[in-house]
């Protein structure tokens, strides 16, 4: 299918071609059923309802994990009914998984209503929600709300096998890809840098994709990169198919107390062989959550969350992705960065996750970054104001 590639390059297209795929299959689907309405008396235009979902770039975890989400909760007019093996999502919803930078652009996308759903890492929706953090002086994100905690994403420093950079402090004076403008991982790259006393202007810094920014670094172009996604991440296992690399560890002080700095930030083993001829790495993880506007309808959500834990979806969600397995009901409201939908906490409660007095999971960090008074945590770009409900 994709010959003169590596394995792993075959790999990550694969992965990312089925998401394209999929979202395309539903949309085509959808267009055909409106199409019929006129002349079969289906189901009229306006009884479909889209529905976004940002993601992150085809090279990381978000984008292949939102198209699994897509194809889970969209149930386009014509579909063939769920108990005859046909789509269990939402009826008349078609979900589209939307290509983005990351975390950061999908909360401001979300903000601005351009979005109703995103993935994002827990502690960047957090501050976004309360205004703290690198977004101290921005408006709270108060519509922001969970629809599910997915999985635990972990920090990758990506350098060559051969390289003389052993810890994280050796990224000094070296030319290091610190993630995209719009990327969760930028954010997290410039505060694990501070943590070890390097400041950005002490590196040559480069704001790369992870698919170019592993290509770059197999070339020779840049000594690191910083990813931030659920391991396996394409980016870093194609990488590791073309060239020799390893990870950078933080078993050391400064990583440890990284653990209490950042909000949500929890100890992480990425496993011998995850990545070929890379041995176990301890490194940080933080939770990977399905987030929604408030504003989006409690009916809407309820059926949104129902279908995401249908049984039909667990088969795609243990057979679509590496991470997919790791997507559980169990660990769905735990350690959530915004308080859950009201949709998505009436399926909880009826699943028996909540209990029937309404308690919700409390959402309470470990408390925010501590940074001196004249060393304040890079801010982000104020957002548009909210455009009106839709």
């Amino acid at each position: 299918m994709f010959p003169d590639l590596s394995a792993a390059r075959r790999r990550r297209l694969t992965i990312a071609a089925r998401a394209v795929i999929g979202t395309l299959m539903v949309a085509l689907v959808a267009a055909a059923a409106v199409l019929l309405v006129p002349t079969t008396g289906g189901p009229r235009a306006d009884d479909i309802r889209f529905f976004r979902i940002g993601t992150g770039t085809t090279g990381g975890t978000y984008f292949p994990v939102g198209g699994m989400l897509a194809n889970a909760i969209s149930n386009p007019p014509g579909s063939r009914p769920c108990d005859r093996g046909g789509s269990c999502g939402v009826p008349g919803v078609i979900a589209v998984a939307q290509a983005t930078q990351g975390s950061v652009e999908n909360l401001k996308e979300m903000r601005t209503g351009t979005l109703e759903s995103a993935l994002s890492q827990a502690d960047i929706a957090f501050w976004a929600r309360e205004g703290t953090g690198p977004y101290k002086g921005q408006q709270p994100f108060e519509q922001l709300t969970t629809i599910a905690s997915l999985y635990v994403e972990t920090v990758h420093i990506v350098v060559r096998a051969e390289s003389d950079i052993r810890s994280i402090a050796d990224l000094k004076g070296k030319v290091v890809s610190i993630g995209e403008e719009g990327s969760g991982t930028l954010v997290e790259a410039r505060v694990i840098l501070e943590a070890y006393g390097i400041a950005e202007k002490d590196i040559e810094p480069r704001y790369l994709k992870p698919g170019p920014a592993g290509d770059r670094l197999v070339e020779g172009g840049i000594d690191a990169f910083f990813i931030v996604g659920g391991h396996p991440v394409a980016a870093v296992a194609e990488a590791a198919a073309r060239t020799p690399i390893r990870l950078l560890s933080f078993d050391d002080e400064q990583g440890r107390n990284l653990k209490e700095r950042l909000p949500f930030f929890t100890e992480s083993v990425i496993g011998e062989g995850v990545y070929e001829g890379v041995s176990e790495t301890r490194t940080l993880g933080v939770g990977a959550q399905w987030l929604v506007r408030g504003d989006v309808p409690e009916d809407l959500v309820y059926g949104i969350t129902r279908a995401l834990w249908h049984p039909s979806t667990r088969r795609l969600l243990d057979n679509g992705h590496p991470k997919g397995p790791s997507i559980q009901l169990a660990t769905a409201t735990k350690g959530l960065a915004a308080p859950l939908h009201p949709g998505a906490a009436r399926y909880y409660r009826e699943a028996g996750v909540l209990e029937e007095d309404g308690a919700e999971p409390k959402v309470e960090p470990r408390r925010e970054p501590e940074r001196p008074e004249d060393d304040p945590m890079p801010a982000l770009p104020v957002p548009v104001p909210p455009a009106p409900a839709r």
